[in-house]
């Protein structure tokens, strides 16, 4: 194989390309979930080489290198950059049907002009070229987000982030697109970590108040809302294994956090640290929704599966998995409690388990409402599912059991730069399966219609949205 053809991929038919081309191809971005360090883009950090933007800070390559046997030196050991760029290189070349195939063969097309395979016998000319330019002025962190055509970026932050960067950002004239906060409170719904305790400390440092009992606590994240909301927040985002919903009086909430708080004590059952989290995510759901926010709630991920690589190497390094448990029915209950207070907020539901697919598609459906489109989402396929299958799955489960013209559109959840050609994995899948339906005659050859409906998931559905 000599060369990468974009042409094709996924654009099985005439239709699929003449959408793609017409519709998709151009569409600015709002990435509206990410975990790009607002700091690298404030200080506008460079790369020296190709490993610093692939593979510092990419826990789906490093998944790959592993299942490929590739020794932890070469992925995040004290290998230099270049041996591990080689090792890549020769797993790259052999990830058939693998996303990060198609991923990386887009960026390397769409940011270095390279329309080549990545293999062992090219690394050397790869390496050359993306080093030389790199080097230029415009393969900047800013550089790389404006020339990907990103209209509106969000990153991901704790309540306790002082918004610095973001404010130098926005303060700036010469940076041509929008970067957001979003509000991530985890560390405050995980009342039985260690976390917790860190997190009471560093809000009461910030808020200049001492956090006694739950009105305290909740005095002080209003006041953070607030803040984050004035700096262009528009979006929460919460991260749990399971969706659990075990309500309780505020006098027995009350009772549990100042448990929590206390020496002798704080240790709690299971059920009390339920019912804190239920409580603590109507709290998030019901501000919100005072706020006009949307809130983000990701479910389904056992995390930090192997303990001794946790050990050694932390967190958020690739050793995650899916899980499975029942959620309709705390899911239900969570938002009928909140539909009948008239204080359900915009939500985006995402399960990292596609078995969950046509019950979040027929949950949600149960909660729409005019005159609003769509103010229930189901999220884009998400980390395991953001491959061809998983992303063809969710687009058909959506266009069966609920509305694809009002759908959110796709995200990158990702720390890379150059990680935006995602969406342009997504619009192509989106511009096949309409062209194939037009092709198959399960829908009128309407192209603009069809033009309508793809620029509205690809752009529009989330400026709205959003606000």
């Amino acid at each position: 194989m000599e060369s990468f053809s974009e042409e094709k991929l996924m654009l099985g038919s005439k239709t699929a390309r003449e959408l793609f081309r017409r519709y998709a191809k151009d569409a600015p971005i709002i990435d509206y979930h990410c975990h790009i360090d607002a700091r690298e883009i404030a200080e506008d950090v460079r790369f020296e080489n190709i490993t610093q933007l692939w593979l510092y800070h990419d826990h789906y390559k490093w998944r790959l290198m592993r299942a490929a046997g590739v020794d932890e030196r070469l992925i995040t050991g004290e290998a230099s950059d270049r041996e591990k760029f080689d090792a890549w290189a020769f797993v790259l070349a052999r990830a058939v049907e693998n996303p990060l195939f198609h991923w990386s063969h887009l960026e390397l097309k769409r940011y270095f002009g390279y329309g080549g395979v990545l293999s062992e016998k090219t690394a050397d000319e790869v390496w050359a070229l993306t080093e030389n330019a790199l080097a230029k002025p415009e393969m900047s962190a800013r550089g790389i987000i404006a020339n990907s055509n990103v209209e509106v970026l969000c990153t991901t932050d704790d309540p306790v982030d002082t918004l610095s960067w973001h404010r130098q950002l926005q303060e700036d004239p010469s940076v041509g697109f929008r970067v957001l906060p979003a509000f991530r409170p985890d560390r405050v719904v995980n009342i039985e970590k260690q976390e917790f305790f860190e997190i009471i400390e560093q809000l009461e440092d910030i808020c200049e108040i001492r956090i006694l009992k739950l009105d305290d606590l909740e005095r002080a994240l209003r006041e953070r809302m607030a803040f984050f909301s004035e700096m262009g927040c528009r979006l929460s985002d919460h991260g749990l294994e399971h969706f659990v919903f075990e309500p309780a009086s505020r006098e027995t909430i009350s009772r549990i956090f100042s448990k929590r708080l206390s020496v002798i004590t704080g240790v709690l059952t299971e059920t009390e640290i339920n019912q804190f989290r239920t409580a603590m995510l109507l709290f998030f759901a019901r501000e919100a929704h005072a706020l006009q926010w949307t809130m983000q709630v990701h479910f389904g991920c056992r995390r930090d599966n192997n303990t001794a690589m946790l050990r050694a190497i932390g967190p958020n390094t690739g050793f995650d998995c899916i899980s499975g448990g029942e959620f309709v029915a705390p899911a239900a209950r969570f938002l009928d409690t909140l539909e009948q207070e008239e204080q359900l907020p915009r939500m985006i539901f995402y399960s990292l388990n596609p078995n969950d697919n046509a019950r979040i598609d027929s949950l949600i459906a149960c909660f729409q409402k005019a005159p609003a489109i769509g103010r229930l989402q189901h999220g884009s396929a998400w980390w395991f599912n953001d491959c061809e299958s998983g992303i063809r799955e969710h687009l058909h489960g959506l266009s069966n059991n609920g509305y694809l013209p009002s759908f959110v559109g796709m995200l990158t959840d990702s720390r890379s730069f150059l990680s935006f050609s995602r969406h342009e994995y997504f619009r192509r899948i989106l511009c096949d399966l309409l062209g194939q339906a037009v092709e198959d005659g399960r829908f009128p050859a309407d192209l603009e219609l069809l033009g309508g409906i793809i620029g509205d998931i690809c752009y529009h559905n989330a400026k709205r949205l959003f606000e």
